[in-house]
């Protein structure tokens, strides 16, 4: 027998046992052979080897449990290493004949399946007993709460006073709907229930249900017992017996597979020094056979070392992912397992092959398992023993599955399509489009037709009242059973660590919890290295610069400015570093969710976690930044004012990452957490102290700086820098010229602080006066930081606890306001009186059809719709009205290669593909994952820009037209629209922009709705395309390429990914008659059924490497194709066979299976291969007869630039008003922090403090610029990647036009945000009205002109928004930290140069200076320095040649002793001494900052140009022509 045909028969084993026996699993167990069956209750499904995935580990298995007392505690790895089983056979079939290390008398005494039983159970000590869970609901009802459709939201809706109160009334009065009605039904340990049902049907909400996961729901009635423990029961107790698991599989990405396996196992091993078979182990031991048991069985041996990966992180494989999340569960231990839509995303031999690791493990571990599946295949569908049909949420059938389940719906009257899979009948009865009825039905016998009726006929039905009977007689033996709950409750406690509460949930003490969670978290940072080496490199860049900047500053008291301002630096930016902590939060957040939902443990350990990992973290980063920055700068070079500082800092930093992970913790999105938290860094850099001291804070808002943990920290620091230095005065007064001998009894130094007749100022007295802080309460402080931090991580874990899920979005479909169509309603989405009319656009020509060929289906539609005039969908008319086309579309010897490793190797994706695609004819490309289909598409459609593409392409057998790309249209599999955009406006934006443009608008508009029409759209066509379901979505996709008239070819990638079963046979049904209108298609797919199969004309088969194995018709019932390969030595096609996946399996595709023929070889020497060649030379001769196929359009696009830019700009900003989050977002930032901002520095006097806290008002305002372009780079980045990915390859526009109306749209919104900003914030401040025109041009007209272009610069040249924000910060940090305010620019030393180019420097001199110069100033009384003039002088005498030269005024000019003096009369002064600001460049500032706008908006279109449009990258060109001159010197 070959190694394919006795897989095949493994597979194919079914199990029939009489319904009313309950097998002895152990006994069966340990008397059957090692591969023999698990018997069950009255099932035929089919069983699954335990050594399907990897048979050669399962052997080595077998031989360590033959002889246990050999291998004590572990399995040694290197016997599960296939290149250690020398004497293992390379046969998948010696797992079964015995032929292995291991004798076969040895093999027949050992029992594999029950000891591995025995390990997944932890049942080995005799003491511990065995349990199981099943589950039966009787009379089971949902309700939920929101309706299904609604209008979209726009800016206008939000302010419209109607909208608030309908927005109130909804929050009170919430709709209501029922998702579940009547639901009955057991499933038993052991059994596979399948859950079928149509999307929306409600299938998710049922294993929701049945795991218990049901807080997300209005209500649930009804009774649901798992055994005897009802369903608080379970969660209180037991819910980690109880397991749903998402169709998303969510993992930590940087995990191994086998740390992410020992995870689970550890959280949920059972106390120590368990036994199995006679061997004793250690809780560690019991993990590590667990892990090497479950990667062995389910084939991930080879995988064990890898990361398990996400979309950013390569890691394993989609199927092995799969798994993965089934052997976590496994290893958790759960009893009950609910797998909702787990196979979407794969292709069918990996999907078979994850169904059959659930059947081995529920044979295994006895397990209750529950799975809901679109799409499912025959040979999936007989694995499972009961199956679950349910339609608009009505049970329509609950019972035995195989063909028991198929004859109850033949009995009800309905029929199966021509090699229609089973499970595809089932939910076809459940579609009013979808369904076929019986010709020899009972005449007048009412066929039940809605879900209300079919619910009706089930429960009157003998399935119905076997159902009923099945679960009375299942509660009889386990609903109220005491003496099993007691021994549940007893085996529960028993596997529980002895600190373990018993009625605690968990399986391990907390703190085995902490020890097992926190050395997680250092896996996955070790796994995530690049992260956490960026973070450091970041402190350590910004070290270097802050540090080279207040290089070696003096300890005169012209320093003591800069040292405040370096120490707040400090301060600050390890607090804001903590930020970026929110996005890992929420990535994780459901993760922790699954793990407390399976009782692994609690999810407050995760924070204690994060909070324990990352102190040696903050260590080691704050170490390099303290180091670099404190001597650098040369603070005070003690070591103690130095380990002060630094442990200051690195409390401030853990404290600032507990508070922001707080508020991460407490909100139920990231984007409202984001929003809160820059809310809080606002208050945290104003209220900190330093910008505006304490004693200058208005009364109304200084109570925020006792509750901000900066300003103690900032104190802190202060005081321990400031408590030693004692600075000499670097300004006496008076002194210079004129003033030589005076003595210093004379003099003071200007510096607050200063005291007369001293030449120094101590730093004591200094910070006392100018911040009220002193150096009594550094321990104090530092108490109260420590007191912060525990505070926060208190209420971290506190929060952690209760609020572990996220505000997901609902699915609603969105209306746009003022549409054409009405809201549905329930009522009118529901079934009507004739459900055979339907509600859906989506025909189904089954329902109307005998089986038969294509051409058979073709002729009965058409006669079908002469009958009613325009058919089902009233749109194929409207298709067939189109002029067919008569250009053939060639390739010959298509050959692709593209480098790898570095440009050093080369892999060929293509090799030698030839055929050709004819108008009529639906063609199919098809093979296995990696054979190149999507390459080969994208080849073919010119849409590769990397690699060398080898042999050539024709349309006519001639030259491709110069515009092919605009003549072709190009559905990808990943559906990318934009997202506030309606269906109708999608599809006319392609019309206008696509098609030429001497057709007239009317004309395009018309045809626009034709197209809707074509694509069932014309009920959705005010819907917005985000709000869509996949089916429709894929309809728009299509529709949009249809709008834009191609004349040449169709090209589709995996149109049917992603669909249930009915939505892929409407989108090949509706291509079939595109192609019966003369349209030409190619389209990859993934192993369809064997009815959407025989819709195709044609197929291209390819294999691994991009080798043709067969080109040619498919036939009557695949009768070509099955002719060809059975002719070359194939095993023969069955009558029941799927032909796709019959195929596929020929030729040796998918995971499991081989093939001993090559059939690249056998093609390429067949007669057919050379028969295609002739058709080809056909096809060119006769094309060569006719004129060539001329470009369209004389230019690169169809319409003119100016168009583009006016249709652009339209759709923008239709988009941005339906997208009120975006912009009120920016408008409420603008405002919020206006008048926070405006409030803090309320009134501010024209003092010298007043003054300068008029300053630090600018200069925070113009900081306002940080979060507005992080906001806008997003959208910029989102509507870059739609132009990128779609519609650039297809000629819709230019890129300049794109960025120019980016440009255009982003602009007003900044404008008006700004404006909004200004108004709040310019005269809370007080600054002067007669000046606010100045200040108004240049920070409420040019500044959001400047900080759009720069942001939009920088995302241009960024490949997403999260570098973008990275990028834009670091410039950020570049462009204010040299503008003169942290640090002035008379000491900025070697980087004066960087003043002079930074923009904000004269951004905020132009700013202040107009704001503020030109003025008197009038100091406080604290602010006046006393001099004691020489003795008979008057003040006025004495000091008026020191104010002839640098300013000031005396307060008491005719006074003779203690003269009060001012250091500045005027600002001029002020700003022109300490800042470098003058008055007189206002207008000049104004002309560089219209430059640096000018060379940010050429920036904007070169960086996008030489990152995103230019082939090829920057510096390999240089490379190459560097290299070129190179070898041009050297000949």
């Amino acid at each position: 027998m070959s190694t394919s045909e006795a897989a095949e028969s493994r597979r194919s084993i079914a199990r029939e046992t009489p319904p009313d026996v309950l097998t002895d699993l152990p006994a069966a167990l340990s008397s059957a052979e090692p591969s023999a069956p698990r018997l069950r209750r009255g099932s035929s499904a089919s069983r699954v080897s335990v050594d399907y995935f990897d048979p050669e580990g399962v052997a080595a298995l077998r031989r360590t449990y033959t002889h246990p007392r050999e291998h004590h505690n572990v399995i040694d790895p290197t016997r599960l290493d296939p290149g250690h089983d020398r004497d293992l056979p390379p046969s998948r079939d010696s797992a079964y004949t015995g032929r292995t290390a291991v004798s076969e008398s040895d093999e027949e005494k050992f029992d594999f399946e029950g000891t591995l039983r025995t390990v997944l159970q932890r049942r080995g000590d005799s003491d511990v007993k065995t349990r199981e869970l099943g589950v039966v609901f009787e009379n089971l009802s949902v309700a939920g709460l929101g309706a299904t459709a609604r209008y979209q939201p726009t800016l206008g809706s939000i302010f419209n006073p109607a909208r608030m109160l309908e927005a109130i009334q909804e929050m009170r009065h919430p709709p209501v709907r029922n998702i579940l009605t009547g639901f009955e039904g057991v499933v038993r340990p052991g059994e596979m229930l399948l859950v079928l049902g149509r999307p929306g049907a409600g299938c998710s909400t049922l294993l929701k249900t049945l795991a218990n996961h049901t807080e997300e729901y209005h209500g649930v009635s009804g009774a649901i017992h798992y055994d005897s423990f009802s369903p608080s029961s379970i969660a209180a107790h037991y819910r980690g017996d109880v397991t749903y698991c998402p169709e998303d599989d969510i993992h930590f990405p940087t995990l191994t597979v086998s740390q992410t396996l020992k995870f689970a196992a550890k959280m949920r091993a059972p106390q120590a020094r368990a036994s199995f078979d006679g061997v004793d182990v250690t809780r560690k031991g019991f993990v590590e056979r667990l892990e090497g048991m479950l990667t062995t069985i389910f084939g991930l041996r080879h995988a064990r070392g890898t990361v398990v990966g996400d979309n950013a992180i390569r890691g394993v494989s989609g199927g092995e992912k799969k798994r993965v999340s089934l052997a976590e569960a496994l290893a958790s231990r759960s009893l009950i397992g609910c797998w909702d839509n787990s196979t979407r995303g794969l292709d069918a031999s990996t999907a078979l092959e994850f169904i059959r690791a659930l059947r081995l493990a529920t044979d295994v571990a006895s397990l209750t398992t529950i799975v809901s599946i679109y799409q499912a295949g025959e040979s999936l569908y007989t694995l499972f023993d009961k199956v679950a049909v349910i339609s608009e949420g009505r049970l329509v059938y609950f019972g035995p599955g195989g063909k028991k389940a198929k004859e109850y719906f033949e009995e009800m009257g309905y029929r199966p399509h021509d090699r229609q899979t089973t499970a595809d009948f089932l939910v076809s009865v459940t579609d009013p489009n979808g369904r076929a009825f019986r010709e020899d039905a009972e005449p007048g016998r009412g066929i039940p037709k809605t879900p209300d009726e079919m619910a009706a006929y089930f429960a009157s039905s003998p399935a119905g009242v076997q159902n009923r009977k099945d679960i009375e007689s299942y509660k009889a033996e386990h609903v109220g059973n005491e003496d099993k709950v007691q021994a549940y409750k007893i085996s529960a406690r028993q596997e529980r660590a002895r600190h373990t509460s018993k009625k605690s949930p968990y399986t391990i003490s907390l703190p085995m919890q902490a020890r097992a969670v926190i050395l997680r978290r250092i896996q996955i940072i070790r796994g995530d290295w690049t992260a956490q080496a960026t973070q450091l490199f970041s402190f350590v860049f910004q070290g270097i610069i802050m540090g080279t900047v207040f290089f070696r500053s003096a300890t005169s008291t012209s320093a003591y400015f800069s040292r405040g301002g370096v120490l707040f630096f400090a301060v600050l930016f390890g607090a804001l570093s903590a930020m970026a902590e929110i996005p890992a939060l929420f990535a994780q957040r459901p993760i922790v969710h699954r793990h407390r939902k399976a009782a692994m443990y609690h999810p407050f350990i995760e924070g204690l976690a994060l909070t324990v990992v990352d102190i040696p973290i903050t260590l080691l980063t704050q170490g390099m930044f303290c180091i670099l920055v404190y001597f650098l700068v040369k603070l005070q070079q003690t070591p103690g004012q130095f380990f002060i500082f630094f442990m200051y800092v690195v409390t401030i930093t853990i404290t600032m990452k507990a508070f922001f992970r707080s508020i991460a913790a407490a909100s139920k999105k990231e984007s409202s957490a984001q929003s809160v938290a820059g809310v809080m860094v606002l208050v945290l850099v104003l209220y900190t102290g330093y910008q505006i001291p304490q004693p200058s804070m208005i009364g109304a808002l200084r109570w925020l700086t006792y509750i901000n943990p900066l300003r103690y920290g900032f104190e802190g620091i202060v005081v321990n820098e400031f408590h030693s230095l004692n600075g000499t005065c670097a300004n006496l007064v008076p002194s210079g010229a004129g003033y030589e001998g005076v003595s210093l009894a004379n003099q003071v130094c200007s510096t607050v602080g200063s005291l007369p007749g001293m030449n120094t100022v101590d730093g004591n007295r200094f910070v006392k006066l100018s911040y009220d802080y002193e150096f009594s309460h550094l321990w104090r402080n530092f108490g109260i930081l420590v007191a912060f931090a525990l505070l926060f991580i208190l209420i971290l874990l506190g929060l952690t606890e209760v609020n572990t899920t996220s505000d997901n979005e609902k699915s609603v479909i969105l209306y746009k306001r003022g549409s054409k169509s009405t809201l549905p309603t329930p009522s009118s989405s529901s079934s009507s009186s004739d459900p055979e009319k339907g509600t859906g656009n989506t025909p189904d020509r089954r329902s109307h059809l005998e089986d038969g060929d294509i051409d058979e289906k073709v002729d009965v539609f058409a006669a079908d719709k002469d009958k009613d005039g325009k058919g089902k969908m009233g749109g194929t008319a409207t298709i067939r009205d189109e002029a067919k086309m008569t250009d053939v579309f060639s390739w010959r010897h298509i050959d692709y290669t593209v480098p790898v490793a570095g440009g050093e190797h080369h892999r060929k994706l293509l090799d030698d593909v030839s055929g050709y695609v004819a108008p009529g004819k639906l063609t199919a490309l098809m093979g296995e994952s990696g054979a190149g289909k999507t390459t080969l598409l994208n080849v073919l459609a010119e849409r590769v820009g990397t690699g060398v593409v080898g042999g050539e392409r024709y349309v006519n057998g001639q030259a491709l037209p110069s515009d092919f790309q605009a003549q072709t249209g190009y559905c990808q599999q990943m559906d990318t629209h934009q997202p506030e955009t309606t269906v109708r406006e999608a599809l006319l934006f392609s019309a206008k922009l696509r098609q030429h443009k001497d057709v007239p608008l009317a004309e395009k508009e018309a045809y626009v709705e034709k197209c809707l029409v074509m694509c069932g759209l014309e009920k959705h066509a005010d819907a917005i395309v985000g709000s869509l379901g996949v089916e429709h979505r894929k309809r728009t996709t299509i529709g949009v390429e249809l709008a834009a008239k191609p004349k040449l070819l169709l090209f589709l990638d995996e149109p049917t990914s992603g669909l249930d079963s009915q939505s892929a046979w409407a989108i090949m049904n509706f291509l079939r008659d595109l192609a019966d209108s003369g349209q030409a298609i190619l389209c990859t797919i993934h192993q369809p059924s064997g009815e959407l199969f025989q819709l195709f004309d044609r197929l291209l088969l390819l294999r691994k490497g991009g080798q043709t194995v067969y080109f040619g018709d498919i036939g009557k019932r695949s009768s070509t194709l099955v002719r060809y390969f059975e002719q070359h030595g194939a095993v023969a096609c069955g009558p029941d066979d799927n032909t796709a996946e019959w195929m596929l399996d020929v030729i040796g595709a998918g995971a499991t299976a081989t093939s001993s023929i090559d059939w690249y070889d056998v093609w390429t020497k067949s007669e057919e291969a050379a028969r295609v060649q002739r058709e080809i030379d056909r096809i060119h001769d006769d094309g060569k007869k006719r004129p060539p196929v001329r470009a369209a359009q004389d230019t690169e696009f169809a319409t003119s630039w100016g168009y583009q830019l006016k249709t652009l700009t339209q759709r923008a900003f239709s988009c941005y008003w339906r997208n009120p989050t975006y912009l009120f977002a920016k408008l409420i930032l603008n405002i919020v922090g206006g008048l926070f901002i405006g409030f803090t520095f309320f009134k501010s006097k024209d003092t010298m403090q007043g003054t300068q806290n008029k300053l630090f008002s600018i200069f925070i305002a113009t900081i306002m610029s940080i979060p507005l372009s992080n906001q806008l780079q997003a959208v910029f980045i989102d509507y870059r990647n739609i132009y990128e990915i779609r519609e650039q390859a297809s000629r819709t526009y230019s890129w300049s036009a794109m960025l120019t109306s980016q440009l255009l749209v982003e602009l007003p919104w900044n404008l008006l945000g700004s404006s909004l900003f200004f108004f709040c914030w310019y005269w809370t401040v007080g600054f002067a009205s007669q000046r606010a025109g100045y200040t108004y041009l240049l920070y409420g007209v040019i500044f959001p002109v400047y900080y759009t272009t720069i942001a939009q610069a920088i995302a241009a040249m960024s490949p997403n928004a999260v570098i973008a924000a990275i990028l834009f910060s670091t410039l950020f940090s570049f462009v204010i930290t040299f503008n003169g305010v942290l640090q002035p620019f008379s000491q900025l030393g070697w980087w004066k140069w960087m003043y002079r180019v930074s923009p904000f420097t004269y951004l905020i001199e132009g700013l202040l200076g107009q704001a503020i110069g030109r003025k008197d100033i009038n100091c406080a009384q604290k602010e006046f320095v006393t001099i004691v003039p020489p003795s008979g002088r008057a003040c006025a005498d004495y000091m008026q040649q020191f104010i002839a030269t640098s300013g000031g005024y005396l307060s008491n000019p005719n006074a003779t002793s203690n003269c009060e003096f001012c250091p500045s009369r005027t600002t001029d002064q002020f700003l022109g001494r300490s800042f470098n600001i003058q008055y007189s460049h206002h207008w000049r500032n104004v002309g560089i900052m219209l430059g640096f706008t000018l060379i940010n908006v050429f920036a904007l279109y070169a960086l996008t140009y030489l990152f995103r449009v230019r082939q090829g990258s920057l510096f390999g060109s240089l490379k190459n022509k560097i290299q070129s001159r190179k070898n041009k010197q050297t000949k």
